[in-house]
């Protein structure tokens, strides 16, 4: 936090360029102390921030509802994109949670020439070879939700094949799931993979799995139905592969408010081992979620 008018005044007129998109905001920098960095961790023979700057905002992936999702879209224009990724990249964020979606590509294209940084941890969609042709990223894991339909299907072979595919591409490969019986299961067969992508709720249980947990009542929206006692299993099971782990919807995709977005962090950096990180996706057109997350996960990961 700014500790002066001065400081105030500074980080005020930041915010402002951030809110509005202006090329000024790249131009527009406060004096005084450096940036925080985040701290980092070893990935694949790099060292990655352990916040990872998640992409669901940038294209309207609300997991809320069409209206939200369209606020997002609108807001996102391809240079309010590259300024968050450069604004990540001076708080030391260099990993990018990436979808080779849509404007995506042209998107990160953009960021890379302006000067850029990031590392690409890909989710993986139809072949992997498309996604490594496109963006040379690091790491690719096989999407959680089309991992999740295989397991309700009773046959992860597909899954296990994609990954070998991946594996063939000389990155890192991964398997993303909203299910913590999933990564227990690949772990107890021993699957080649080098990391797991967990979300800590579990937003894809079956109708019949959602009358089981709420005693035959059901919701409305049920794919984005965020239990609180859900967490717990993702993380206990994270903490128990040596493998590095990145958790993501620890803050219940934005159900979670600013008032109980440290205690989230807290919980999660606090359930997780020293090689694991979270993605979380920052939606910057209030308050300047960037900054507020870096140096949340700043101070909670040097204090442990």
């Amino acid at each position: 936090m700014p500790n002066s008018r001065r400081g105030f005044l500074q980080a005020a007129t930041v915010a402002a360029a951030l809110s509005t998109g202006s090329s000024e905001a790249q131009q527009v920098r406060p004096a005084g102390p450096p940036y925080v960095q985040v701290p980092r961790m070893k990935f694949g023979g790099q060292e990655i921030s352990r916040l990872v700057a998640g992409c669901n905002p940038f294209y309207g992936f609300a997991h809320f509802n069409t209206t939200l999702a369209e606020i997002m879209r609108e807001y996102f224009t391809q240079e309010r994109v590259c300024e968050v990724l450069h604004q990540c990249n001076r708080y030391g964020i260099n990993a990018h949670n990436f979808v080779l979606r849509g404007r995506a590509q042209a998107d990160i294209e953009r960021f890379r020439s302006e000067g850029g940084k990031m590392h690409l941890i890909v989710q993986g969609m139809g072949d992997p070879a498309e996604v490594y042709r496109a963006v040379r990223p690091l790491a690719i894991y096989h999407h959680g939700e089309v991992t999740d339909r295989a397991y309700q299907a009773g046959d992860l072979k597909p899954v296990k094949e994609w990954c070998k595919r991946a594996r063939d591409l000389g990155v890192m490969v991964g398997v993303g799931t909203h299910k913590p019986e999933v990564l227990s299961q690949v772990e107890e067969e021993g699957w080649d993979v080098d990391f797991y992508a967990g979300c800590v709720y579990n937003r894809t249980r079956s109708t019949d799995e959602w009358k089981q947990v709420l005693n035959n009542e059901l919701v409305e929206m049920q794919g984005d139905c965020y239990l609180r006692s859900d967490p717990p299993r993702m993380y206990q099971v994270m903490r128990q592969t040596r493998k590095p782990c990145f958790a993501f919807k620890i803050l219940a995709a934005g159900r979670i408010d600013e008032r109980g977005a440290e205690q989230a962090f807290r919980t999660a950096f606090g359930s997780i081992k020293p090689i694991d990180g979270v993605f979380v996706g920052m939606f910057p057109r209030v308050r300047d979620e960037v900054r507020e997350n870096a140096e949340l996960v700043r101070r909670i990961v040097v204090a442990s």
